[in-house]
């Protein structure tokens, strides 16, 4: 704990102490830890000979008219923070120059240093120099400052700890710490750090279990806001307490140091708030989850005396806040330092609990008296012996560290009050073994046991068995309605020339995965599956081929919801000359057909096309040169409103106030096809007298016809402001979106792309293609089999073939026989028959045939239905036909 009782026992403590800080000397510093230690008087402080030396031969300087100056702080400052704001202001001295600093201040300060509690300086005969430097040395706000960097650095290790003893003394659900990290960058970096650190204390544990609770589930969220707040704190103290104080007039700049620190530190107030109240809620949990009741009982009441309450920490921070709104920043600090102390004596009580709930009864029976507290001990919990657990590696060492200073002070057996006190002096921050206690556990964590912890890379994924089950039906299904369209399967390289992806999907080419140079090849990741179609068919002098492609492509994009840098694409294309628009309605149809068969539920395939875009963008007033540009901005409509898109387009990209509404005007247009179509081919449409846009009309006329005749056109909505920001689109374009309840935006999209494969070779060959997002359509599909409690079985067995014995040749013959017959089938050899039946029941098999001695004697087998409850005898030599039969 911070604070506490402050005595004389203090400076005993320095004397006799071998730690010694050193100011002055040549590449000695003053730390936030040797701060602390100093004022808790657990290190003496020495100037360093050097700098005593060049402060005796310096000038003499000219006393301040100001003779009377005091150096004074206010009366509410504990020991510890006089005592802080003194080694400040006595290294801000060393640190601003020998010219305008004496000896005898020094010697003061050193002096005032060296008694508990500090001497009264009364008044001082002070040069202006130092006159200067003890007022625009802000040595009380930044003494204080580093106390609590010390003190919320150590705290944010010690809470990881006590918390992990508390998730096994209330056997809590702990999932919330496994897995953080899903790999779309969705979670920040330090709740993933605080769930790595607790899964490493906790690695092992036998003790965790189904509890729920928010004081558990918070952890990740709550100390990983403390983590942030403690290196911005101490980010600003290290600078401060490195840096001289500049020469110069109260009232200037320089003031503004006061400001900055105070900002920086009241996040702080709140981050150690919701860390109190989080602590305490956890301890109240372990005293509910100690089984001996008298024992419970008696803790219970010193918790409820001597554990500060939850009301405490409200109006503390009250009083916090009223300090930095009313500007009185000494008051600010110290009631922050305060808080700081109690919500330390919060975390030891958590401690305390979390230890009693889960070795003190064991500890405490031990002792030589049968009463607790003058309370009899519970006779039912002498007859129930706590059963030796398993406690997980880290906490294993925590608890091990208690129990052997337990031992050492002969404290191994007795009452409540010593095991209280004794842990209350253990998690002293100013006792002798709480480094080691802190360093043990910061081993724990920093050790590389945590390494061997597997960890997804971002942007990655693992598919369980059950997720494999429903992307294997999916992939079914699609290739089916690929293969139904005459498609031939193809395959690409995972990575393809750097060359020839560069430049072809306009902006996003900054997300190419770029390789390392291997023997003069510079390499990239495919992208898409678009590119390297076209490249293969170049390379290959074909001018048409159907094909479809289900593979991975990766993007050097940043992961978030929904978003991953691996993921798969289905893409079906139809190269080569055609009837017009053939090939565009085909692709559409396809597409429809795909997301009809995989059943996710409602949609819209949105449409457009390129030509009337660039006519659109040419009716506005867009120079050329800027149409892929401003394109990429309106490509984000489906996610920002038009607002922030007219403010990147007019401030980013260069155009008039008046183009970008234009642009404004038409992309806000959108609705059924044909009906759309008609208005924008009316009379005195501006479209009719741009070439380029009356070629796309009469394009999607030709397919809104084609999609309307095949009865396709009701999920296909006409919109002006899709764009496709992808480089090589020349003709139509679309994309699907879903428009259920899981939020996955684009689950499809394509388009016409007539000039990509003749970039590769000396022939254009025209083309159109779609590509399925299967990853957004897989998370529709989990969420929709959650949503209406599918059972989906993670393999397609039929029947089990259960041996009940150890004889493996038998069990081999007859599963050898099933598999031989075509049918799906496993085989398991156990004396135990409820491994066979829990194995069944598991995967969801329908069949088991048990063959055990007797069955082997009467050459028969047993038949079990599981799905009708149903079992019968069966002669071992018709039994593969039976169930051919019957399957």
């Amino acid at each position: 704990m911070a604070d506490g009782g402050e005595t004389a026992t203090a400076t005993a403590a320095a004397t006799a102490t071998a730690v010694v800080v050193t100011l002055g000397g040549k590449g000695s510093s003053l730390s936030a830890s040797s701060s602390y230690a100093v004022a808790a008087g657990t290190a003496r402080l020495r100037v360093d000979s050097s700098a005593s030396d060049r402060l005796a031969a310096s000038p003499a300087n000219r006393i301040s008219p100001a003779a009377n100056f005091q150096i004074s702080f206010p009366p509410y400052f504990s020991v510890v923070e006089t005592r802080a704001s003194l080694t400040v202001l006595l290294n801000k001295l060393l640190l601003s120059g020998s010219s305008g600093t004496r000896t005898v201040l020094v010697d003061l300060i050193l002096d005032s240093l060296s008694s508990v509690p500090p001497r009264d300086f009364g008044n001082l005969a002070v040069t202006d120099e130092e006159v200067c430097i003890l007022e625009n040395a802000h040595s009380s706000l930044y003494g204080i400052c580093a106390v609590l960097d010390h003190l919320s650095t150590a705290l944010s290790t010690t809470v990881d700890a006590v918390a992990a003893l508390s998730c096994e003394a209330i056997k809590a659900n702990v999932a919330v710490f496994n897995p953080m990290d899903s790999g779309d960058g969705f979670v920040q970096k330090d709740e993933i750090g605080v769930a790595s650190d607790m899964k490493v204390l906790l690695n092992g544990s036998k003790l965790v279990g189904e509890v729920e609770s928010e004081a558990i589930s918070c952890i990740p969220k709550v100390h990983a806001t403390l983590r942030r707040v403690v290196k911005s704190v101490h980010s600003e103290v290290r600078v401060y307490l490195h840096s001289s104080v500049r020469i110069q007039k109260t009232g200037s700049a320089a003031d503004g140091a006061a400001d900055d620190v105070v900002n920086v530190l009241l996040p702080l107030a709140d981050a150690l708030l919701r860390i109190g109240k989080s602590s305490l809620c956890r301890a109240k949990m372990n005293l509910d989850s100690i089984a001996a009741d008298a024992l419970k009982s008696s803790l219970t009441g010193m918790f409820e005396k001597d554990c500060v309450r939850m009301d405490d920490l409200e109006n503390e921070k009250k009083v916090i806040v009223d300090a930095y709104i009313g500007g009185d920043f000494e008051k600010f600090v110290h009631e922050l330092y305060v808080l700081c102390d109690r919500v330390w004596k919060i975390v030891a009580w958590e401690a305390i609990t979390a230890f009693v709930a889960l070795e003190g009864s064991e500890l405490i029976e031990k002792g030589k008296h049968d009463e607790i507290n003058g309370v009899q001990a519970d006779k039912k919990s002498e007859k129930k012996k706590k059963k030796k657990v398993l406690l997980g590696r880290g906490t294993a060492v925590v608890v091990q560290l208690i129990k052997d200073r337990f031992q050492r002070n002969g404290d191994s057996t007795g009452s409540l009050e010593k095991l209280v006190k004794d842990l209350l002096l253990f998690l002293d921050t100013r006792g002798p073994e709480f480094d080691n206690f802190l360093n043990k556990v910061k081993d724990i964590v920093d050790s590389n046991e945590s390494r061997r912890l597997p960890k997804l890379a971002k942007g990655t994924r693992d598919f369980a068995k059950e997720q494999m089950a429903i992307r294997e039906k999916a992939f079914s299904i699609i290739t089916e309605v690929f293969k139904k369209h005459g498609a031939t399967a193809l395959d690409t390289p995972v990575f393809e020339l750097r060359e020839t992806l560069m430049g072809k999907y306009g902006e996003d080419s900054k997300l190419i995965y770029d390789l390392a140079d291997q023997g003069g090849e510079l390499c990239s990741l495919r992208y898409d599956l678009t590119v390297p179609f076209a490249r293969y068919m170049a390379m290959n002098g074909l001018t048409s081929l159907k094909r479809h492609q289900i593979a991975k492509v990766y993007r050097r994009d940043n992961p978030s919801k929904g978003r991953y840098r691996e993921f798969y694409q289905c893409d079906f294309d139809i190269a080569g000359q055609n009837v017009r628009m053939g090939p565009d309605y085909e692709v559409v149809v396809i597409l429809i057909d795909l997301l009809d068969k995989l059943n996710i539920g409602d949609y819209e395939v949105k449409l457009n096309h390129r030509k009337l875009l660039d006519g659109m963008l040419e009716i506005c007033g867009v120079p050329s040169e800027k149409f892929r540009t401003i394109c990429s901005s309106i490509d984000k409509l489906d996610k920002q409103p038009f607002e922030q898109i007219w403010k990147e387009m007019v401030e980013e990209k260069g155009l008039t106030a008046e183009t970008a509404d234009r642009i404004g005007n038409f992309v806000k247009e959108r609705g059924a096809p044909l009906e759309l179509l008609s208005k924008l081919q009316q009379e005195g449409s501006k479209f009719l007298e741009n070439e380029g846009s009356v070629h796309a009309l009469n394009d999607l006329e030709i397919l809104f016809n084609a999609l309307e005749k095949s009865k396709c056109i009701n999920k296909v909505v006409f919109d002006l402001s899709l764009a496709r920001g992808l480089d090589y689109y020349t003709g139509v374009i679309f994309e699907a979106v879903f428009k259920g309840a899981t939020q996955v935006g684009t689950i499809a999209a394509g388009g016409r792309y007539d000039n990509l494969i003749g970039m590769f070779g000396t022939k254009q060959v025209p083309a159109v293609g779609v590509s399925l997002g299967i990853e957004r359509v897989f998370a529709i599909m989990e969420q929709l089999q959650k949503d209406q409690n599918q059972i989906i079985r993670a393999t397609e067995t039929q029947v089990l073939v259960g041996f009940l014995g150890d004889d493996l040749p038998l069990a081999a013959e007859l599963a050898k026989e099933f598999w031989d017959a075509g049918l799906k089938a496993e085989f398991l050899v156990s004396k135990r028959v409820m491994k066979h039946i829990d194995y069944v029941k598991e995967y969801r098999i329908p069949w088991m045939v048990l063959v055990g001695e007797r069955e082997l004697r009467e050459g028969v087998v047993k038949l079990k239905d599981f799905e009708n409850a149903k079992e019968e005898v069966v002669p071992r030599s018709a039994i593969v036909q039976e169930l051919l039969n019957r399957l």
